[in-house]
């Protein structure tokens, strides 16, 4: 009953009600509902309608398109809601069956063949030939639907949006039109496999991994065979190794023991031909290539062959989430290999180099893409107030001399040198309160050696030199801050300006050795950055390569992905 109050006005109260209950369905519906059903809809029509309206198909593997439920419901609105896949006789069009064809074979691809019904559609074709029930064909058809826009956006941008991850990749700018595309370019098509072909990245490097994936299930699906017996000491050469046989055939297996390779069946002993093949295996892993069966060596050779799988997997969904293609040939560096690649106009490594990247706590370098656009040559070093506070100021409070005895200088924000000498409490004082900071001078012994190149970025990381050469030849690099030192900094400033008078070899080394300080020199055309991180690379040889997951960034990406669709964006 209505409070006294409203009860000379019940009528109209009432009337209100219904009219703003009404106004408030009928929004409700228009949110969650395509549109009213369609003079002389057919039973078909109708229910993609209704699967269109609510975003779900329980007969998926996962249910749940809200991702592309707006994709759905413009191919479909195109069609007045007829079926894209089959004919007005309830058959399936060719392009239907090379599509299902494609979404079978997506392991190939390095995905995940459930989050396409791969192993539902010869069950779901038996029952659409026995019956022409029109709730069976429009499931099909809408579940043909789901599992292609998943397919070709999978494909084309990869599963999950990079800036999940805090990486700095856009993937936006090269998104299709999904509804387009397929209206376009799919259920037409005479060549359907070509059309999804020229949905993958353009790079040689993606396929050549694709190609190794291939390699590698077949290998996984062979198994792994016996494991590698631990060794009490490490083994050298000549050496005895109770698990010679193991080692023989796990070498064999991954191709790193020669054919020609003459290895005894019952001998224990540690020989040369087995020292060469552990030599090939370590440097394709990432060790110290030394031939010698340590901890490490060891451990490498059981990893399981399904864990490459997934590393190959995890690198293919990484290169998709790469721009179709640069304005000008990038710098790519990957972190887990510490590795530096600048490519040339052909796509080929005009230039490798190693590198030292962040260490793996609380130091990670990031991954982004920016381009770099000056060098300074003989720079000075602003140290970061991050390392003033944790580490320049503890040093001062231990020795006064901290200062003068690492050439560093104490500044105001503007460059002008307050102290480079003895640091008396006032400095002190005013650099823990950050008033002032601290930079190094140039020289052959700053902390970013006789050269720096800067491709502004919101993370302040930038490549430059060191004076720390010996970190090099360790395997594992990750050493610094965030940034990225470079093995060989004179070649790759002398690479970068080779097209920019007078700056010939000569003349980048004088001026890394003998010019004055601080100098910038602008690139002509700025050149792409790529920070990277892939756990696995295939070289143009053909040989693979895996690396460690020193950020854990492979573990993150698999927990998210074993969740299914829709992904997170």
């Amino acid at each position: 009953m209505l409070p006294a109050a409203f009860r000379p006005y019940s009528r109209t109260f009432v009337l209100l009600l219904c009219v703003a209950a009404s106004f408030g369905v009928a929004r409700s519906l228009q949110q969650t509902q395509p549109a009213m059903t369609l003079p002389g809809a057919t039973p078909l029509s109708v229910r993609l309608q209704e699967i269109a309206a609510s975003g779900k198909l329980s007969v998926l593997r996962w249910p749940s398109f809200s991702d592309h439920r707006t994709d759905f419901l413009q191919l479909y609105q195109a069609s007045n809601f007829s079926p894209l896949w089959l004919t007005a006789s309830g058959h399936l069009t060719p392009q239907a069956l090379a599509v299902i064809q494609a979404l079978e074979s997506s392991r190939q691809k390095g995905l995940i063949p459930e989050d396409y019904d791969a192993a539902r559609w010869q069950g779901r074709l038996a029952a659409l030939s026995t019956t022409a029930d029109p709730t069976i064909q429009a499931n099909f058809e809408a579940a043909l639907t789901v599992c292609t826009l998943r397919y070709i956006s999978d494909l084309h941008i990869g599963r999950l949006n990079p800036k999940h991850f805090n990486f700095d990749i856009e993937i936006q700018n090269k998104k299709y039109n999904l509804p387009q595309f397929v209206t376009q370019d799919v259920i037409h098509a005479a060549n359907v496999q070509a059309i999804l072909n020229n949905v993958e990245p353009p790079y040689a490097g993606y396929r050549r991994t694709e190609v190794a994936l291939q390699r590698y299930l077949q290998l996984a699906a062979k198994g792994d065979g016996p494991l590698l017996p631990e060794a009490g000491k490490t083994v050298a050469p000549g050496d005895t190794y109770p698990g010679t046989a193991q080692l023989t055939q796990r070498l064999e297996l991954l191709g790193d023991l020669s054919q020609t390779a003459s290895v005894s069946a019952d001998s224990h002993l540690y020989t040369e031909a087995l020292v060469d093949g552990v030599k090939l295996f370590q440097d394709r892993h990432g060790l110290v290539v030394d031939g010698k069966l340590g901890k490490q060596t060891i451990r490498q050779l059981n990893v399981p062959l399904l864990f490459r799988v997934q590393q190959l997997d995890d690198a293919l969904e990484r290169w998709r989430w790469l721009p179709p293609s640069f304005p000008q040939p990038p710098i790519v560096v990957n972190v887990p290999e510490f590795v530096l690649r600048v490519f040339s106009a052909d796509h080929k490594v005009a230039l490798r180099m190693n590198v030292v990247v962040g260490k793996a706590v609380r130091h990670q370098t990031p991954v982004f893409a920016k381009d770099m656009q000056y060098i300074v040559f003989r720079p000075y070093w602003n140290v970061p107030r991050s390392i003033v506070r944790s580490e320049i100021i503890p040093a001062i409070v231990k020795n006064r001399n901290y200062i003068a005895k690492k050439n560093f200088e104490v500044v105001t924000y503007s460059g002008t040198v307050v102290t480079s000498g003895s640091i008396n409490d006032n400095v002190l004082a005013q650099l823990r309160a950050a008033k002032l900071t601290v930079r190094q001078k140039p020289g052959p012994d700053n902390a970013l050696g006789l050269v720096k190149f800067l491709f502004p970025n919101e993370h302040s990381v930038y490549l430059h030199g060191t004076p720390a050469q010996q970190l090099f030849s360790q395997s594992r690099r990750d050493f610094s801050h965030g940034c990225i030192r470079v093995q060989q900094p004179t070649e790759l400033a002398a690479y970068l300006l080779r097209d920019q008078p007078p700056w010939t070899p000569e003349k980048v080394r004088a001026a890394m050795e003998t010019g004055p300080n601080n100098q910038q020199v602008d690139l002509k055309v700025p050149i792409p950055v790529l920070i990277l991180y892939i756990t696995a690379v295939v070289e143009e040889d053909g040989s693979v390569h895996f690396f460690n997951d020193i950020y854990g960034h492979d573990k993150s990406l698999k927990a998210l992905l074993a969740k299914g669709p829709p992904y997170p964006g």
